[in-house]
């Protein structure tokens, strides 16, 4: 299946985890692809399976949080190849701390990086996406739908991003651009796996977030991230879609 030919693609946190299963998905299904992240190493080698996979692939360092620099690489991604058809924000990080131990430093990181980092990339891509009836995906989380024990900052953050995407569904949805937004949780990636939790957490608190199965890779939310860019998609906007292994059901 190659519902991306001819099609780009903007993925943002595409180092690692969600954001390297999600250009790899893009690039089996003849995307090209345009990958953005801080970690660069990572990220050369996301662009290397990429490329191998037949798509076309260019990168670039940015902070998303960084308003400068958002607006210098879309519009990078746009000289590049000409247009921009789906912007994908996985860009993000995790903090789990007691409430009282958060700083008001490490709060705004997490809101700086998440949410306003979402919200520059959005406001950047709009205008070429317009052009092409593009398609945004954001990345939320179950804690925006749920309390999070210790995700104080990055459930505020994540119910924020929830709140941009239905925003932007309603304002542009008349005019051809979809914005959804993916609420993963319980799956396996280095970021989650560098959440480290308080050493007196409370563990029946954090139970609240197993899943009924078990916990998946990032690829089950790759599957879904084509999904919603492509025109399989088509009637899906505004949509916040659930992907915990049924643990908020």
């Amino acid at each position: 299946m190659r519902r991306f030919d001819g099609k780009v693609a903007l993925i943002t946190g595409a180092s690692a985890g969600i954001g390297r299963a999600a250009a790899e998905r893009l690039a089996s299904e003849g995307a090209s692809l345009f990958l953005v992240d801080v970690a660069r190493e990572g990220l050369a080698q996301t662009a290397k399976r990429c490329a191998e996979l037949g798509a076309e692939v260019a990168t670039r360092g940015c902070d998303v949080g960084d308003e400068a620099q958002v607006q210098q690489t879309v519009q990078a991604c746009v000289d590049r190849f000409g247009k921009l058809d789906a912007l994908v924000n996985i860009a993000g990080v995790l903090l789990l701390k007691h409430l009282a131990d958060i700083s008001l430093a490490e709060f705004e990181r997490v809101i700086r990086i998440n949410l306003t980092g979402t919200f520059l990339m959005c406001r950047a891509a709009m205008p070429h996406l317009l052009m092409t009836k593009g398609a945004i995906v954001n990345t939320a989380s179950t804690s925006a739908l749920a309390g999070m024990p210790y995700g104080s900052a990055y459930g505020t953050s994540k119910g924020g991003v929830l709140a941009l995407t239905r925003t932007l569904a309603v304002e542009f949805g008349k005019q051809g651009v979809r914005c959804n937004a993916l609420c993963p949780g319980s799956i396996s990636t280095a970021m989650s796996g560098g959440g480290v939790l308080p050493k007196d957490a409370d563990w029946k608190l954090v139970a609240r977030a197993t899943p009924l199965d078990t916990a998946r890779g990032p690829e089950v939310v790759a599957g879904v991230v084509a999904m919603l860019c492509s025109d399989d998609g088509i009637h899906i906007n505004g949509e916040s879609i659930r992907m915990d292994g049924g643990t908020l059901a």
